[in-house]
Order: C-alpha cells, then sequence, then structure tokens
C-alpha cells in the first residue's frame, strides 16, 4: 500500500495537482501540434492546403467560374477533352482526401457558383 501510495503521490505532484485536485494538464496533452510543412497553425482560424496555411474563408476559382473552398473542399478534374469538366468533392477531415475517393459536392459544368457560401451549406448538408 505505501509503494502505491508513494507512487501515486509521485504521480500527482509530476502532472502539477493543484490541492484541490485539478490537474493542469499543459504540457501533458496528447492532441499533436498541427503542421503545416514546418509551420504550426490554428485549425479553428485556419487550414493547411498543399503546405500552404490559409485562412478557411479563402476562397479559389475550379475551372473557369466555379468557387470553391479549398480548406473544405478539392477541385478535381472530370474529363481532359477540350471542353474540361470539374467537379467540386468534399475534403474528408482529419485525413489526406483525394480527387477519386471523396464524395461530389457539385458538379463545376453544370453549377456556376459565384456565391461560396452557397457550397459551404451544401457542405454542412
Amino acid at each position: 500500500f505505501s509503494l502505491l501510495f508513494s507512487a501515486a503521490v509521485f504521480m500527482s505532484e509530476l502532472l502539477g495537482s493543484t490541492p484541490s485536485g485539478v490537474t493542469d494538464t499543459g504540457p501533458w496533452l496528447c492532441h499533436p501540434t498541427p503542421r503545416c510543412g514546418d509551420h504550426i497553425y490554428n485549425p479553428l482560424q485556419k487550414c493547411c492546403d498543399d503546405d500552404t496555411i490559409l485562412p478557411l474563408n479563402r476562397t479559389r476559382l475550379c475551372g473557369p467560374n466555379c468557387i470553391y473552398w479549398p480548406c473544405f473542399e478539392l477541385c478535381c478534374p472530370e474529363s481532359f477533352s477540350p471542353q474540361k469538366k470539374f467537379v467540386v468533392r468534399l475534403k474528408v477531415l482529419g485525413v489526406k482526401s483525394q480527387c477519386h475517393s471523396s464524395p461530389i459536392s457539385r458538379d463545376c459544368g453544370s453549377y456556376h457558383s459565384v456565391n461560396p457560401i452557397r457550397g459551404l451549406i451544401h457542405w454542412l448538408g
């Protein structure tokens, strides 16, 4: 019993428990720090897209006239003919998303979005 008690006291002091028993978990958190290449970023404000840190509200063009959100969506070519067709696919959060395995959000050939909010609402379902 005394060895077990000593181990508990040692761990309590090591973890920085306060007298009320509340533990300060600052450096002991198990979550890895989000990184984009060699840089750290806050995922509540930014995302990492192809080793580039972007604000969550950044938009880009997919094809000639379709706006998408690179933090939440992928712009994927569907055909390589002279009449190139693009689709916007949803990124699966927490995974390295790829065009061939991500669900389609919208077709840029028939859906000419100039309002990225519309795409986000569709993405949120």
